[in-house]
């Protein structure tokens, strides 16, 4: 059973960063994971699409400098998240010092526009202890909505990290 002073996480907002979506990233994105899609890079190509202009590949708001990343534009200033370090070190007290990443699941609602600001907004979603085979083991599991300027969900990730 997990102690209060892990449990009490549970639910707690860890951080929303905001960011602009600008072209050249995403074509800088789309070169790194070798994608030749003209939608990311052409922009009279992508103009004459449906889309009506350059978009993102689906992994390029999830990359890990924008989600729970300060920024200048960040809802939060220069302060880091807190309830995800507070219960990493709670976590690490209480005697589950290693972690392990457990993998990220997304789920993509929308495009994503050159042009766009997104906010990443996470919460602790659950921390669930459990027994393996070597020792107690304890699963801290988040989830990221990213929302466009208008309001739209375009995305959503649940992340879990496994502390030993």
């Amino acid at each position: 059973m997990l102690p209060e002073e892990i449990a009490k996480f549970i639910g707690q907002p860890a951080g929303t960063s905001i960011f602009e979506v600008e072209k050249e990233p995403i074509r800088r994105f789309a070169d790194a994971v070798d994608d030749p899609n003209p939608l990311y890079w052409d922009e009279e190509y992508a103009t004459k699409s449906w889309f009506g202009s350059i978009i993102a590949p689906p992994g390029f708001i999830s990359s890990g400098w924008f989600a729970n990343r300060p920024s200048k534009w960040s809802a939060r200033g220069a302060a880091p998240a807190p309830a995800t370090a507070s219960v990493r070190r709670v976590l690490a007290n209480a005697g589950f010092g290693r972690s392990l990443d457990g993998g990220i699941e997304y789920e993509f609602f929308a495009p994503v526009r050159a042009g766009d600001t997104i906010a990443a907004s996470t919460i602790i979603k659950d921390i669930i202890e459990r027994q393996g085979s070597t020792g107690r083991l304890v699963f801290l599991i988040t989830e990221t909505t990213y929302t466009n300027q208008n309001g739209k969900l375009v995305a959503r990730a649940r992340g879990t990290s496994i502390h030993r």
